[in-house]
């Protein structure tokens, strides 16, 4: 049975999908939550305590998969694959997510604004952690960047570092530029055909020098 806060963050995605967040009532919220505005005002703080609490959630199920997707194969060129599909499927499943990723926040999602110098003092922890901030698509890359490496590097150790770290990182911001550019010819259509393809590509070019 999920907790009031996740059917709060639950009654809130579906608030979204009907209105834009500027028309997203507190009261509604906690109405289709089934809990009290006072019991969502202690979880949250305020709206925008609501809407960074949101943005962290949905960046925390991105990554969550990336761990999940990197541990699923057995062969690194795989993994990548996989990683690149996730990517490119999450985009396209969650508004938030595609926002994340891109940093083009329309004006139907709660973008989230720095608040470094109030999460502190929420007495809830995980509203402590949403409070400091969200990461950018620059530091979802590199995030994303080393839990590749981290997850390759000990399978292919003759592999140089920086060599598989940028390999890795060419592998996101592909699957990136399917997120903002998908294929012409299959819109709407079965995530992980043309970018397992271009992955696997690159892949087969990406000089990957041994250390010596």
């Amino acid at each position: 049975m999920p907790t009031a806060r996740e059917a709060l963050l639950d009654a809130t995605v579906s608030a979204l999908s009907a209105r834009p967040w500027s028309a997203v009532r507190m009261v509604d919220v906690a109405s289709a939550a089934g809990v009290s505005r006072q019991t969502l005002y202690n979880e949250f703080g305020s709206k925008e305590g609501l809407a960074r609490a949101l943005v962290r959630r949905e960046a925390d199920v991105y990554l969550r998969g990336v761990d999940r997707v990197l541990a699923e194969r057995a062969v690194p060129a795989d993994r990548l694959v996989a990683l690149a599909e996730w990517t490119v499927r999450s985009a396209r499943t969650s508004a938030l997510i595609r926002a994340l990723l891109t940093g083009c926040w329309s004006e139907r999602l709660p973008a989230p604004r720095a608040h470094r110098t109030l999460g502190a003092h929420s007495p809830v922890p995980a509203q402590r952690r949403a409070d400091a901030g969200v990461p950018g698509p620059s530091e979802l890359v590199a995030t994303v960047r080393d839990r590749s490496l981290a997850a390759l590097e000990k399978e292919l150790p003759a592999v140089e570092p920086v060599e598989l770290a940028r390999c890795c990182e060419t592998v996101v911001r592909l699957a990136l530029s399917y997120v903002v550019a998908p294929d012409a010819g299959a819109p709407g259509a079965h995530a992980g055909g043309g970018q397992a393809a271009q992955v696997r590509a690159v892949l087969a070019r990406t000089p990957m020098r041994p250390v010596p």
